[in-house]
Protein backbone atom coordinates (compact mmCIF):
# COMPACT_ATOMS: atom_id res chain seq x y z
CA UNK A 1 0.00 0.00 0.00
CA UNK A 2 1.22 3.08 -0.50
CA UNK A 3 0.67 5.04 3.01
CA UNK A 4 1.26 8.53 1.39
CA UNK A 5 -1.41 8.50 -1.57
CA UNK A 6 -3.65 7.16 1.16
CA UNK A 7 -2.50 10.04 3.29
CA UNK A 8 -3.64 12.81 1.17
CA UNK A 9 -6.73 10.87 -0.23
CA UNK A 10 -7.91 11.26 3.28
CA UNK A 11 -6.84 15.32 3.70
CA UNK A 12 -7.84 15.80 0.10
CA UNK A 13 -10.58 18.26 1.50
CA UNK A 14 -8.24 20.20 3.92
CA UNK A 15 -7.26 23.65 2.86
CA UNK A 16 -4.07 24.98 2.31
CA UNK A 17 -2.67 26.84 5.03
CA UNK A 18 -2.38 30.94 4.21
CA UNK A 19 -1.24 33.76 6.82
CA UNK A 20 -3.99 34.45 8.15
CA UNK A 21 -4.61 30.47 9.49
CA UNK A 22 -1.36 30.79 10.30
CA UNK A 23 -1.38 33.98 12.27
CA UNK A 24 -2.24 32.75 15.80
CA UNK A 25 0.53 29.85 15.67
CA UNK A 26 3.04 32.14 14.59
CA UNK A 27 2.21 34.49 17.02
CA UNK A 28 2.36 31.78 19.81
CA UNK A 29 5.75 30.88 18.59
CA UNK A 30 7.26 34.64 18.47
CA UNK A 31 5.91 35.09 22.10
CA UNK A 32 8.04 31.70 22.83
CA UNK A 33 10.89 32.87 21.64
CA UNK A 34 10.53 35.79 23.08
CA UNK A 35 10.33 34.29 26.70
CA UNK A 36 13.45 31.96 25.92
CA UNK A 37 15.65 34.57 25.31
CA UNK A 38 18.03 33.43 27.56
CA UNK A 39 18.20 30.04 25.62
CA UNK A 40 18.41 31.84 22.28
CA UNK A 41 21.20 30.30 20.85
CA UNK A 42 19.88 26.69 21.53
CA UNK A 43 15.91 27.49 20.61
CA UNK A 44 17.51 29.02 16.99
CA UNK A 45 19.15 26.14 15.88
CA UNK A 46 16.13 24.59 16.63
CA UNK A 47 13.89 26.78 14.95
CA UNK A 48 15.82 27.03 11.80
CA UNK A 49 15.48 23.21 11.13
CA UNK A 50 12.11 23.02 12.15
CA UNK A 51 11.24 26.18 9.90
CA UNK A 52 12.88 24.76 7.02
CA UNK A 53 11.24 21.30 6.98
CA UNK A 54 8.03 22.72 7.18
CA UNK A 55 9.33 24.90 4.18
CA UNK A 56 10.12 21.79 2.18
CA UNK A 57 7.21 20.14 2.93
CA UNK A 58 4.72 22.96 2.40
CA UNK A 59 6.70 23.81 -1.18
CA UNK A 60 5.88 20.17 -2.28
CA UNK A 61 2.64 19.38 -1.70
CA UNK A 62 1.99 23.44 -3.26
CA UNK A 63 4.23 23.70 -5.97
CA UNK A 64 3.26 19.91 -7.52
CA UNK A 65 -0.61 21.12 -7.28
CA UNK A 66 0.67 24.75 -9.46
CA UNK A 67 2.83 23.24 -11.22
CA UNK A 68 1.32 19.85 -12.71
CA UNK A 69 0.19 20.02 -16.09
CA UNK A 70 2.00 23.13 -16.74
CA UNK A 71 15.11 14.15 -7.38
CA UNK A 72 17.77 13.95 -7.88
CA UNK A 73 20.20 11.07 -7.40
CA UNK A 74 23.50 12.65 -6.14
CA UNK A 75 25.30 11.71 -2.73
CA UNK A 76 22.69 12.82 -0.31
CA UNK A 77 18.80 11.70 -0.45
CA UNK A 78 16.33 13.28 -2.36
CA UNK A 79 12.76 13.01 -1.89
CA UNK A 80 10.85 13.04 -4.70
CA UNK A 81 10.40 15.23 -7.65
CA UNK A 82 7.22 16.94 -8.26
CA UNK A 83 6.16 15.60 -11.52
CA UNK A 84 6.18 18.11 -13.88
CA UNK A 85 5.45 19.35 -17.17
CA UNK A 86 7.63 22.06 -18.43
CA UNK A 87 6.79 22.01 -22.14
CA UNK A 88 5.31 24.80 -23.09
CA UNK A 89 5.63 26.80 -19.98
CA UNK A 90 6.27 30.71 -20.19
CA UNK A 91 8.91 31.72 -17.53
CA UNK A 92 6.20 34.57 -16.42
CA UNK A 93 3.68 31.46 -15.26
CA UNK A 94 6.52 29.30 -13.72
CA UNK A 95 7.72 32.43 -11.81
CA UNK A 96 4.46 33.67 -10.57
CA UNK A 97 3.37 30.05 -9.91
CA UNK A 98 6.62 29.61 -7.76
CA UNK A 99 6.08 33.03 -5.93
CA UNK A 100 2.45 31.58 -5.11
CA UNK A 101 4.22 29.07 -3.58
CA UNK A 102 6.34 30.61 -1.49
CA UNK A 103 4.32 33.14 -0.01
CA UNK A 104 3.09 30.03 1.92
CA UNK A 105 6.15 29.14 3.54
CA UNK A 106 6.91 30.40 6.57
CA UNK A 107 9.50 32.91 7.62
CA UNK A 108 12.06 31.74 10.67
CA UNK A 109 13.10 34.37 13.28
CA UNK A 110 15.60 36.52 12.48
CA UNK A 111 18.92 36.18 13.54
CA UNK A 112 20.72 38.32 15.75
CA UNK A 113 23.95 40.70 14.64
CA UNK A 114 26.31 38.72 16.00
CA UNK A 115 25.61 35.05 14.54
CA UNK A 116 26.83 33.97 11.28
CA UNK A 117 25.34 32.70 7.89
CA UNK A 118 27.21 29.67 7.37
CA UNK A 119 26.99 28.81 2.97
CA UNK A 120 28.42 25.45 1.44
CA UNK A 121 28.51 25.56 -2.20
CA UNK A 122 29.76 22.88 -4.70
CA UNK A 123 31.34 24.20 -8.18
CA UNK A 124 32.40 21.99 -11.26
CA UNK A 125 34.80 24.04 -13.46
CA UNK A 126 35.15 22.17 -16.33
CA UNK A 127 36.65 19.23 -15.29
CA UNK A 128 36.42 18.11 -11.50
CA UNK A 129 34.49 18.65 -8.79
CA UNK A 130 35.02 20.95 -5.44
CA UNK A 131 33.30 22.19 -2.42
CA UNK A 132 33.70 25.52 0.15
CA UNK A 133 31.80 26.62 3.02
CA UNK A 134 32.34 30.33 4.08
CA UNK A 135 30.84 32.03 6.98
CA UNK A 136 29.49 35.80 7.26
CA UNK A 137 27.97 37.68 10.37
CA UNK A 138 25.01 39.04 9.87
CA UNK A 139 25.83 42.72 10.91
CA UNK A 140 28.14 42.82 8.18
CA UNK A 141 31.72 42.98 9.89
CA UNK A 142 33.41 39.57 9.25
CA UNK A 143 33.91 36.80 7.35
CA UNK A 144 35.26 33.39 7.39
CA UNK A 145 36.32 30.93 5.91
CA UNK A 146 39.00 28.05 5.15
CA UNK A 147 42.32 29.03 3.32
CA UNK A 148 42.28 25.50 1.55
CA UNK A 149 40.00 22.58 1.25
CA UNK A 150 40.35 20.49 4.10
CA UNK A 151 42.41 22.79 5.99
CA UNK A 152 41.12 23.02 9.53
CA UNK A 153 42.50 26.81 9.82
CA UNK A 154 40.19 28.98 9.71
CA UNK A 155 40.81 32.84 8.62
CA UNK A 156 38.60 35.60 9.99
CA UNK A 157 38.85 38.78 8.33
CA UNK A 158 37.08 42.16 8.14
CA UNK A 159 34.14 41.98 5.59
CA UNK A 160 34.72 44.89 2.94
CA UNK A 161 31.38 46.50 2.86
CA UNK A 162 30.14 48.57 -0.41
CA UNK A 163 32.52 46.77 -2.97
CA UNK A 164 30.82 45.75 -5.84
CA UNK A 165 26.98 44.33 -5.39
CA UNK A 166 24.00 43.47 -3.01
CA UNK A 167 26.45 40.63 -2.10
CA UNK A 168 28.84 42.34 -0.86
CA UNK A 169 28.38 46.27 -0.34
CA UNK A 170 25.69 46.07 2.64
CA UNK A 171 24.92 43.51 5.40
CA UNK A 172 23.26 40.42 5.40
CA UNK A 173 21.04 42.27 7.78
CA UNK A 174 20.40 44.69 5.41
CA UNK A 175 19.82 42.95 2.66
CA UNK A 176 17.33 40.77 4.21
CA UNK A 177 15.38 43.30 6.03
CA UNK A 178 15.38 44.93 2.55
CA UNK A 179 13.84 41.99 0.84
CA UNK A 180 11.37 41.60 3.83
CA UNK A 181 10.23 44.96 3.07
CA UNK A 182 9.44 44.71 -0.22
CA UNK A 183 5.97 45.07 -2.04
CA UNK A 184 3.90 42.00 -3.10
CA UNK A 185 3.10 42.88 -6.39
CA UNK A 186 6.22 42.52 -9.33
CA UNK A 187 5.55 46.08 -10.64
CA UNK A 188 6.35 47.93 -6.84
CA UNK A 189 8.98 45.64 -6.58
CA UNK A 190 10.61 46.71 -9.72
CA UNK A 191 10.35 50.65 -8.71
CA UNK A 192 11.78 49.87 -4.98
CA UNK A 193 14.95 47.88 -7.07
CA UNK A 194 15.24 50.91 -9.27
CA UNK A 195 14.70 53.56 -6.45
CA UNK A 196 17.56 51.17 -4.30
CA UNK A 197 19.61 51.60 -7.96
CA UNK A 198 22.25 49.08 -6.33
CA UNK A 199 24.14 47.51 -9.54
CA UNK A 200 25.87 50.00 -12.26
CA UNK A 201 23.06 51.10 -15.16
CA UNK A 202 23.79 50.13 -18.94
CA UNK A 203 21.36 51.96 -20.19
CA UNK A 204 18.60 49.41 -20.51
CA UNK A 205 15.89 49.92 -18.19
CA UNK A 206 14.95 45.88 -18.95
CA UNK A 207 18.81 44.73 -18.48
CA UNK A 208 19.43 47.04 -15.33
CA UNK A 209 16.33 45.64 -13.69
CA UNK A 210 17.81 42.13 -14.39
CA UNK A 211 20.86 42.75 -13.26
CA UNK A 212 19.48 44.28 -9.71
CA UNK A 213 16.80 41.07 -9.69
CA UNK A 214 19.94 38.52 -10.38
CA UNK A 215 22.22 39.87 -7.68
CA UNK A 216 19.53 39.61 -4.80
CA UNK A 217 18.77 36.08 -6.04
CA UNK A 218 22.72 35.27 -5.04
CA UNK A 219 22.28 36.55 -1.80
CA UNK A 220 22.23 33.13 0.73
CA UNK A 221 19.68 34.40 3.23
CA UNK A 222 16.54 35.29 1.86
CA UNK A 223 12.82 35.77 3.46
CA UNK A 224 10.22 33.61 1.33
CA UNK A 225 7.92 36.49 0.96
CA UNK A 226 10.93 38.56 -0.38
CA UNK A 227 11.94 35.90 -3.01
CA UNK A 228 8.33 35.76 -3.85
CA UNK A 229 8.41 39.15 -5.01
CA UNK A 230 11.75 39.10 -7.02
CA UNK A 231 10.12 36.05 -8.90
CA UNK A 232 7.10 38.67 -9.57
CA UNK A 233 9.34 41.57 -10.66
CA UNK A 234 11.90 39.04 -12.71
CA UNK A 235 8.11 38.10 -14.41
CA UNK A 236 7.71 41.07 -15.54
CA UNK A 237 10.72 41.46 -17.65
CA UNK A 238 10.78 40.04 -21.49
CA UNK A 239 13.44 37.76 -23.04
CA UNK A 240 12.46 35.20 -20.47
CA UNK A 241 12.13 30.92 -20.61
CA UNK A 242 12.39 27.66 -19.46
CA UNK A 243 14.17 24.77 -20.20
CA UNK A 244 11.33 22.02 -21.23
CA UNK A 245 12.74 19.45 -18.96
CA UNK A 246 14.37 19.41 -15.68
CA UNK A 247 18.20 19.80 -15.16
CA UNK A 248 20.77 18.48 -12.73
CA UNK A 249 22.63 20.71 -10.73
CA UNK A 250 26.23 19.89 -9.50
CA UNK A 251 25.41 16.96 -7.43
CA UNK A 252 22.41 15.77 -9.32
CA UNK A 253 19.79 17.14 -7.79
CA UNK A 254 16.99 18.12 -10.33
CA UNK A 255 16.12 21.83 -11.33
CA UNK A 256 14.47 24.36 -13.34
CA UNK A 257 16.73 26.31 -15.90
CA UNK A 258 15.90 29.64 -16.15
CA UNK A 259 17.24 31.79 -19.19
CA UNK A 260 16.92 35.65 -19.55
CA UNK A 261 17.93 36.97 -23.22
CA UNK A 262 18.14 40.52 -22.66
CA UNK A 263 21.26 42.61 -24.37
CA UNK A 264 23.39 45.28 -22.49
CA UNK A 265 23.04 48.97 -24.38
CA UNK A 266 25.94 49.65 -26.02
CA UNK A 267 27.01 45.67 -26.98
CA UNK A 268 26.77 43.45 -29.83
CA UNK A 269 26.23 40.34 -27.57
CA UNK A 270 24.24 39.65 -25.14
CA UNK A 271 26.16 39.41 -22.18
CA UNK A 272 26.10 36.12 -20.80
CA UNK A 273 22.46 35.75 -21.06
CA UNK A 274 21.56 33.94 -24.18
CA UNK A 275 23.34 32.35 -27.03
CA UNK A 276 25.09 34.55 -29.72
CA UNK A 277 28.12 34.89 -31.63
CA UNK A 278 30.91 37.63 -32.02
CA UNK A 279 33.73 36.58 -34.10
CA UNK A 280 32.59 33.14 -34.57
CA UNK A 281 32.44 32.65 -30.78
CA UNK A 282 29.64 31.57 -29.26
CA UNK A 283 28.51 33.07 -26.16
CA UNK A 284 27.25 31.06 -23.42
CA UNK A 285 23.79 30.61 -21.68
CA UNK A 286 23.69 31.77 -18.12
CA UNK A 287 20.86 29.94 -16.32
CA UNK A 288 19.67 30.30 -12.91
CA UNK A 289 18.65 26.84 -11.39
CA UNK A 290 15.33 26.94 -8.98
CA UNK A 291 14.24 23.64 -7.04
CA UNK A 292 10.90 22.46 -8.30
CA UNK A 293 10.06 21.43 -4.13
CA UNK A 294 11.06 24.60 -2.05
CA UNK A 295 10.80 26.93 -4.98
CA UNK A 296 14.18 28.34 -3.73
CA UNK A 297 17.18 29.35 -6.17
CA UNK A 298 19.53 26.08 -5.67
CA UNK A 299 22.37 27.07 -8.40
CA UNK A 300 23.83 28.30 -11.60
CA UNK A 301 25.23 27.04 -14.66
CA UNK A 302 26.91 28.57 -18.16
CA UNK A 303 26.04 26.48 -20.78
CA UNK A 304 27.88 26.37 -24.57
CA UNK A 305 26.68 25.02 -27.57
CA UNK A 306 24.64 22.79 -25.84
CA UNK A 307 26.97 21.91 -23.41
CA UNK A 308 27.71 23.06 -19.76
CA UNK A 309 30.98 24.53 -19.03
CA UNK A 310 30.88 25.61 -15.27
CA UNK A 311 28.27 25.31 -12.44
CA UNK A 312 27.86 26.06 -8.93
CA UNK A 313 25.50 24.70 -6.58
CA UNK A 314 24.55 26.13 -3.00
CA UNK A 315 24.52 23.07 -0.82
CA UNK A 316 23.25 24.50 2.48
CA UNK A 317 22.34 27.99 3.85
CA UNK A 318 22.10 28.06 8.15
CA UNK A 319 22.35 30.32 11.00
CA UNK A 320 25.05 29.14 13.55
CA UNK A 321 26.48 30.91 16.98
CA UNK A 322 30.26 31.16 15.71
CA UNK A 323 32.72 31.06 12.87
CA UNK A 324 33.33 27.67 11.53
CA UNK A 325 30.47 26.43 13.45
CA UNK A 326 28.31 23.68 10.99
CA UNK A 327 24.95 23.19 11.39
Amino acid sequence: MDEMTEVRALRAHAPVPDRARLAAGRALLTDAVRAGERRRAGWWRREFVIVAVVAAVTAVAVTAALLVGGGGTGRRVQPATPDLDLKGMSAHDFLERSADALEKQPTGTEPTGKQWICTSTAMKPGHGERSSVYWRRYDGELRAYHPADGDPELTVIPAHLRSQGPDDYDSPRDVYRFLAALPADGGGTLRALRKRNAVRDDGSQAWDDYAEISQLLKVDLVPPAGLASLYRALALLPGGSVTDHLVDTVTGRKAVALTYDITPVGTGKVSGTADSKAGGKAWGVAQTLIDPRTCHVVGWRTVVNGKVTIASERLTTAVVDKAGERP
